[in-house]
């Protein structure tokens, strides 16, 4: 679709809130809705966030779905974010809310192609050090994989999740969730 790859090249979000307690700037997902706005409007595209309460083994997920159409063409894009059990001074209503926050701000970010490497996300409390570890919400692709009922629907997830990674500890750990599950299911 090429409105979304023109609106992927020209979307500028730029971190510009501020956390005084870490010392650092992030964007938040009003900051990428703020930015996308005028460039659905210039490229007359629509599009939609949605939100799903998802059980994945034990752990309750937030399922974030973006939605963009131009025309009779659609793109969606989705993410997950884990529910913690407890979190100090929120109630429950409230830690889906902070789940459903996260899990849209990575489904924006995953269908305008916005990197979030150098967040806070990706810190290891380090102001200038990038672990080298799988971010939050890359891990949507092995929750996929543990989610997988068949060897079909494995092997299918897995090419994807593959085709996405970007590091070799991205692919080491798609490869050993793989693995897991071929075990878990009985697949040779």
């Amino acid at each position: 679709m090429k409105e979304l790859v023109s609106i992927q090249a020209e979307l500028k979000a730029p971190k510009n809130q501020v956390n005084t307690f870490g010392h650092y700037n992030y964007r938040s997902t009003e900051d990428i809705l703020e930015a996308v706005k005028p460039l659905l409007l210039k490229y007359n595209a629509i599009m939609s966030i949605n939100d799903d309460v998802v059980a994945i083994l034990d752990r309750v997920y937030v399922k974030s779905t973006v939605k963009l159409t131009c025309g009779d063409k659609t793109e969606t894009v989705s993410a997950f974010a884990r529910e913690a059990d407890t979190k100090k001074g929120m109630d429950s209503a409230q830690i889906t809310g902070a789940a459903s926050s996260y899990a849209r701000k990575y489904a924006l970010s995953g269908m305008f192609l916005i990197d979030d490497n150098k967040d806070l996300d990706s810190r290891n409390n380090e102001p200038d050090k990038v672990k080298n570890e799988l971010p939050q919400a890359k891990n949507t692709w092995v929750l996929r994989i543990e989610a997988c009922k068949t060897a079909t629907e494995l092997q299918t997830v897995s090419n994807d999740a593959w085709h996405w990674a970007k590091t070799p500890a991205q692919k080491t750990e798609i490869s050993a969730s793989k693995d897991a599950m071929k075990l878990k299911l009985g697949i040779q």
